[in-house]
């Protein structure tokens, strides 16, 4: 008996469970709902504070609130803080619910330790580069000429150049960083338990396509570039063992989007 308790003493723990793939959808989901509910709120209230500070004709208040919404700075100051309190809500959710999981480099770990060597940095700097520009021509060759645009795209150009920044600097960092959590750390991870990789791959990166179509006004043929790049970010998550390298070609990509926001003119919304 003393010589079994001595072993057990020494050997090491087995790793924490991965997340179940019904937890990790719950995750997801809560993430895009807090947006609708947070933005809706947030959106009130930003809409009673600049009418207050304005004056509201009697009767017309909300005909008024209603219009102060649709304009682009205001539309960018609900973004904002949107992202600001969904994302933060969801990082200290996940991290509250799977606190061992997140500095192992392994699946079920959630990747958020160094990558197994620099060059995956590197890597992932050039991923975020190409990406891009091979997405755009796969989307044009399905559209067959038909216009893509996005709601951030559009935002982004037709706000306020003070407003621009912090707005393209949460959708650089912030932004990848929650989804590369929720995708690539949490949802990767529950995808193993159950499939291979190049299987778990793919609903991943199925899912990470689909949830991003309401930005583009659903236009189906936006999916084959999403696709290729959830599937890309995920074969960097676990090639790197860690998500830092998914996050940077993520967080890349994003910025290539962004770019046009500050060399157009805000007049032009279209992107």
């Amino acid at each position: 008996m003393q010589a079994a308790r001595l072993d057990s003493a020494f050997t090491p723990s087995a790793p924490p469970p991965a997340p179940t793939l019904w937890a990790a959808l719950g995750l997801i989901a809560l993430y895009f709902v807090l947006q609708y509910l947070v933005g809706a709120v947030v959106g009130l209230l930003v809409g009673l504070t600049v009418g207050l500070l304005h004056g509201f004709r009697h009767g017309e208040a909300m005909e008024q609130i209603q219009a102060l919404l649709v304009r682009p700075d205001v539309n960018a100051v609900m973004v904002i803080l949107t992202l600001l309190i969904t994302a933060t809500v969801t990082l200290i959710l996940a991290r509250r619910r799977w606190p061992t999981l997140w500095p192992l480099s392994a699946p079920p770990g959630f990747g958020f330790a160094p990558a197994a060597q620099a060059g995956y940095y590197a890597l992932a700097f050039a991923l975020g580069l190409m990406l891009p520009f091979l997405g755009g021509l796969l989307t044009q060759w399905f559209a067959q000429g038909h216009e893509v645009s996005q709601d951030i795209k559009d935002l982004g150009a037709s706000a306020s150049p003070l407003l621009r920044m912090p707005l393209a600097l949460l959708v650089v960092t912030l932004g990848p960083l929650v989804e590369e959590l929720l995708f690539r750390g949490v949802l990767l991870s529950a995808a193993l338990r159950h499939a291979p990789s190049g299987v778990a791959i793919f609903i991943t990166a199925a899912l990470f396509a689909c949830v991003h179509l309401p930005d583009l006004g659903f236009l189906w043929y936006a999916l084959p570039n999403l696709l290729v790049l959830g599937a890309v970010l995920a074969w960097l998550r676990l090639a790197s063992g860690s998500v830092w390298p998914a996050v940077l070609a993520h967080g890349v990509n994003n910025a290539l989007a962004v770019v046009s926001w500050f060399v157009v003119s805000g007049h032009t919304p279209g992107v």
